[in-house]
């Protein structure tokens, strides 16, 4: 099978053509149809945070495919059923955390494209609970995206408790972000977009935002406070700075929902004081359980959302990781297999 494969950190990715995996006890082999590149693929790549993946591994935890072999004791999903591959890649099922909904806290956990292969492959496996069936009216190109960035952040959503009329600030429009927007709207939140390229926050403003801004040009919190500030701040973009300009952003009593991962592990510098008289508070969330992702689809399937998708062969991964890098990219890329 051909697989974007890490050799070593900080080089390009290189494409090898790998035997197909054997599905062990309690997997599927899933014959991959479609794959999202998320901002963590590229994090791995380059063994960004802590707790680093070990050279060679396949990244990749947006796949859609067909459940093609069954491992030992098996039944469901059956073969042929359509499936996502998340970066839940399994957990114990066991611990306080999973027997509370909580599984995406398992300290046992296995990630897709991180711990365990991932998805830049034409085949890939996982653990058969973890296999989630996408349903009719979806496409597979489309429900790559929604596997990690739609219930990543729809998570972030509901984690903030959005309610009618609040105002949701999101700080980052691209792959995440573009769908953030579109919960809070769902929610009933008055959004407002901040990014610093302009072809972004026109997305934005397509997608439904009631104001954007660039914070490039004009210094967003300035800016969001002047509309009266914000209940929700999202922030989705890698950078230290746009988070301490999220929690600025604060109204009196608002929510600052932490998503994004900065390479360098960055520290956010909260004010005590402002934070105790204000009432405000800060969240950290990460990506959504599989009933989570099961919503996203739900929603997708009803029309509720959009997907903006840059379109990629799997040859053309490390030109790909250029061009997110650099913004060049509106929202997701998704490589065809």
């Amino acid at each position: 099978m051909k697989a974007a494969v890490v050799t070593e950190f900080h080089s390009p990715l290189e494409i090898q053509e790998l035997a197909i995996p054997d599905p062990g006890p309690g997997q599927v082999l899933v014959r991959i149809e479609y794959s999202g590149l998320c901002h963590t693929d590229i994090h791995a790549a380059n063994g960004d945070w802590p707790a680093k993946p070990v050279p060679p591994f396949i990244p990749g935890h947006e796949g859609i495919g067909f459940v093609e072999r069954l491992g030992l004791g098996v039944q469901e999903p059956a073969v042929g059923t359509r499936v996502a591959i998340a970066w839940l890649g399994s957990a114990c099922g066991q611990c306080r955390y999973c027997i509370s909904g909580w599984e995406t806290l398992c300290e046992s956990q296995q990630n897709s494209g991180y711990s365990v292969n991932g998805t830049f492959a034409e085949y890939a496996v996982v653990a058969a609970d973890f296999a989630c069936p996408v349903p009719d009216g979806i496409s597979s190109r489309e429900a790559a995206p929604l596997t990690c960035a739609g219930v990543t952040t729809y998570k972030a959503i509901k984690v903030a408790k959005v309610a009618p009329a609040e105002t949701v600030a999101i700080f980052g429009v691209g792959g995440l972000g573009h769908l953030a927007l579109q919960y809070a709207r769902i929610a009933g939140g008055f959004v407002i977009g901040v990014d610093i390229q302009d072809d972004k926050l026109a997305m934005a403003t397509e997608l439904g935002a009631d104001h954007v801004v660039n914070a490039r040009t004009t210094d967003p919190v300035a800016a969001i406070q002047a509309l009266g500030g914000a209940d929700v701040a999202v922030a989705l973009a890698a950078s230290p700075a746009s988070f301490d300009q999220a929690f600025r952003s604060l109204r009196r009593g608002g929510r600052l929902v932490c998503v994004a991962l900065p390479a360098d592990d960055g520290a956010l510098n909260v004010p005590i004081f402002d934070m105790v008289i204000g009432g405000k508070s800060v969240i950290g969330s990460i990506v959504g359980n599989r009933n989570d992702l099961a919503d996203v689809f739900a929603l997708h399937a009803a029309g509720r959302t959009r997907v903006i998708i840059a379109d990629r062969k799997l040859d053309e991964v490390n030109e790909s990781i250029a061009d997110v890098v650099s913004g060049k990219v509106a929202a997701r890329v998704v490589f065809q297999l």
